[in-house]
């Protein structure tokens, strides 16, 4: 018999925890990152909270733990825009927030790599759940870049390549995939990630440093090692499709 996806969830969530004991670090009693709660899930830190898009605070869990989150208006709000998939989008958050801490704030490999793996399944939370919603290419891009950062380039380019199918005109898969070929010295496919991005989204500037970039590489055997790439180098702030207008004017 198939799990049920709340059951698949919590299996999921337990296998992080077996390799949170296993790496040495407990989700509770135990300091994982100096100065911050032992787990995002319980502990609303403002510093993390201030990274978040400004929809997470009035989610499920959050609302009743971040002052102002019980704002019925703004609660309301964000439901009609964003629509049913709004009563989990707190499992979003959480991976941004796990995201966050393996960036920013992971001291070690081993913890920033915790960090990496425990955001997937709350970003499948939402996939798996809500096929339809509007910030699916989003939360899609998100999980890419993760499974980039752990080694898995390949199903990261799987993650990307839906983000685009589902929302051809979403830039930010595009500047993805074509930082990690660079990376694996793809230059071409590189160059041709950028050239299909901008074919939707003319003057973006992100697509169009990269192409700047790819220029000044032309000289370079193909496959040979390149800079890093920016997806390992980014902060990987959250952005939302409708924060996609300020990289334009960047």
């Amino acid at each position: 018999m198939k799990a049920s996806k709340p059951v698949r969830y919590l299996f999921q969530t337990a296998l992080a925890l077996v390799y949170c004991l296993a790496a040495g670090m407990s989700a509770h009693g135990q300091e994982q990152i100096p100065g911050y709660p032992d787990d995002v899930r319980f502990g609303f830190d403002p510093r993390e909270l201030a990274l978040l898009p400004p929809y997470c605070i009035y989610t499920q869990l959050f609302r009743d733990n971040v002052p102002g989150g019980n704002n019925f208006d703004q609660i309301n709000r964000w439901r009609l825009l964003l629509g049913p998939a709004f009563n989990d989008l707190h499992h979003y958050c959480w991976g941004l927030m796990k995201t966050n801490r393996a960036l920013l704030l992971a001291r070690t490999q081993r913890l920033r790599t915790f960090y990496l793996r425990d955001s997937i399944p709350e970003f499948d939370y939402l996939i798996n759940r809500h096929p339809d919603f509007k910030l699916l290419p989003e939360i899609l891009t998100k999980k890419g870049e993760n499974l980039v950062r752990l080694g898995k380039g390949q199903d990261g380019m799987v993650e990307f390549q839906r983000a685009i199918a589902f929302k051809p005109d979403y830039w930010p898969p595009y500047a993805a995939m074509s930082d990690y070929y660079r990376q694996i010295g793809a230059l071409a496919k590189a160059r041709k990630s950028v050239e299909e991005g901008l074919s939707f989204n003319p003057g973006v500037k992100a697509l169009e440093r990269r192409m700047a970039e790819l220029n000044g590489t032309k000289g370079r055997r193909e496959g040979a090692p390149q800079p890093q790439s920016s997806i390992e180098k980014s902060a990987a702030q959250p952005q939302t499709p409708s924060e996609q207008s300020n990289e334009r004017s960047n």
